[in-house]
């Protein structure tokens, strides 16, 4: 389905599970405060809790209470400002409206502006960041079409069809408190 703002609000706040395209994969994703539309995705993806998920941002006030920057040296924050919006994933001190079941028990979440124009749409409607994981089932490669969601998923999930943005992998993700390359 086409993306449609007021359709989406709805959705969004009835727990809906979606897919949608993003810089290099399509990702699933839900309300990050809504408990059983993650819970839906850990299980239709087979993952486990304690891996967390990444919140992907349409900008960086979207991020507000579920990071604590002040946490980070300035410079930390200059540089994860530097890459922002683009395809860089930041493990960052988590802020309180980080529930257990983002951050898989962490300490750290993992967060991101992204610049696909689609993610952006989505994340501007419900002024909130979405929670976004590779739309695969575990140890499967993730899907880079609507038809390999669907494979995937079936009817699970509410397919947002769009165009993958120009990145040829996932975001590269970078724990903040020791610049550690993670992926």
């Amino acid at each position: 389905m086409m993306f449609d703002e007021s359709q989406f609000k709805i959705d969004f706040q009835m727990g809906c599970v979606f897919a949608y395209p993003t810089e290099a994969v399509f990702g699933v994703g839900c309300d990050p405060l809504n408990q059983a539309a993650m819970e839906k995705v850990l299980t239709i993806k087979h993952r486990p809790q304690e891996k967390g998920v990444i919140l992907i941002a349409g900008d960086i006030e979207q991020l507000n209470g579920f990071v604590n920057f002040a946490a980070l040296p300035e410079s930390t924050i200059q540089r994860i400002h530097d890459t922002w919006p683009g395809p860089f994933t930041w493990l960052v001190p988590k802020g309180p409206k980080v529930k257990e079941w983002i951050s898989g028990g962490s300490e750290l979440v993992a967060v991101r502006v992204t610049d696909h124009a689609l993610v952006i749409n989505m994340c501007n409607a419900v002024s909130s960041p979405l929670v976004s994981t590779s739309a695969n089932i575990g140890g499967m490669p993730p899907a880079k079409s609507a038809n390999e969601v669907i494979d995937y998923f079936g009817r699970q999930v509410k397919l947002l069809d769009g165009e993958l943005g120009s990145q040829s992998s996932p975001s590269t993700i970078i724990n903040a408190l020791t610049m550690e390359r993670i992926r």
